[in-house]
């Protein structure tokens, strides 16, 4: 999920470069960022040739899920967010509700509701409640198995408050990594945590920029995740204390799509072959959507569509033979209307 230009309600003041006016090239549009000026200076039918070059090269990799093969899961959800599927049902949050719903195959239902939490991902645990990051008051909700509240977690071990947590990642010792994104703005400030079974949590890294989604390798030896605003995914080596080091740069969104506008990478996930799904959250509603996949090299597989322009974060169905993915058709207004998509993984 993302904040300010990242994450776009009318409470947060828009940090500098949102709201620059787009410029259209074709039917592509792209955002007048200043450092795109420097790359953006040449004219004439080079340019052009560029751009449909790196056009015709995504349409190539691209598998855009056939209207046949797309089930609308919910058709009027509020900026739903964070899903996973467990026990044979689909848990998502819907941020512009305050709620945790739950479909089963046939209806949604709302699990969970709380006024100011501002849920962005919803994670079952091994000790049978749920937790839930709430943005916007600044706590890891907790939810009893049948849906009520228990007490949130709202500091570190250091006595120190989350600022705006945002997603989770379990891990296979029956704890869990989330993210703080941090203030709007360009201070770097954004943190990453982990909460043990025995309810500690702990500050693991810090100097992020938006930190949003992230995601262990399935040897849980690498903890990836995604810097919004600087438009990467970066990644850690896990030790066995669950602490994290040496961190570098695992893949820099611009040099795969350097003809295209900026990507605004937001949740990820890792299949079980180890492929990357990268999701995302344009700025503007002619540049699609589209889920990214990417090998352990970081190199580009193929991509995944929805008729919607945004969608942020998805999940896994049984045998990851199917996609649940969050998606939204309006990106600069309350209540960020939006579907819930079922999609063939393929």
């Amino acid at each position: 999920m993302m904040r300010c230009c990242s994450r776009i309600r009318p409470s947060i003041r828009k940090a500098s470069g949102c709201g620059r006016k787009p410029r259209t090239l074709g039917d592509w549009e792209y955002a007048t960022f200043e450092e795109d000026f420097k790359q953006l200076k040449i004219k004439g039918n080079r340019m052009i040739k560029r751009h449909l070059l790196g056009t015709m090269l995504a349409l190539v990799l691209t598998t855009a899920a056939q209207a046949a093969d797309v089930k609308v899961v919910n058709d009027d959800a509020w900026f739903a967010e964070g899903p996973i599927w467990y026990q044979d049902k689909l848990f998502y949050v819907e941020y512009g509700r305050g709620s945790v719903d739950v479909w089963d195959g046939k209806k949604n239902d709302i699990f969970w509701k709380m006024d100011g939490c501002g849920p962005s991902a919803v994670l079952p645990t091994t000790t049978g409640e749920f937790l839930v990051t709430c943005y916007d008051n600044n706590t890891i909700g907790r939810i009893s198995a049948d849906g009520k509240t228990l007490p949130a977690y709202d500091k570190d071990t250091d006595d120190k408050p989350f600022s705006g947590p945002n997603d989770f990642a379990p891990d296979k010792d029956g704890g869990v990594y989330f993210t703080g994104s941090g203030k709007v703005g360009p201070l770097i400030d954004p943190s990453a945590y982990y909460i043990g079974k025995d309810g500690s949590v702990k500050k693991v890294a810090g100097d992020l920029h938006n930190a949003n989604g992230l995601v262990l390798s399935n040897d849980g030896k690498i903890l990836y995740l995604v810097e919004t605003e600087d438009n990467r995914i970066i990644e850690f080596d896990v030790s066995s204390d669950h602490s994290l080091s040496n961190r570098r740069v695992f893949l820099r969104l611009d040099d795969l799509f350097p003809n295209q506008p900026h990507i605004w990478p937001d949740g990820i996930k890792m299949d079980k072959q180890g492929e990357m799904y990268i999701g995302q959250s344009p700025r503007s509603l002619d540049a699609p959507g589209k889920i990214i996949v990417v090998d352990k090299d970081a190199k580009l597989l193929r991509t995944l569509s929805v008729p919607s322009p945004s969608m942020p974060n998805f999940a896994f169905g049984p045998d990851e033979k199917m996609l649940y993915v969050m998606a939204l058709d309006q990106i600069d207004a309350a209540p960020w209307h939006g579907k819930v998509y079922e999609v063939p993984n393929k």
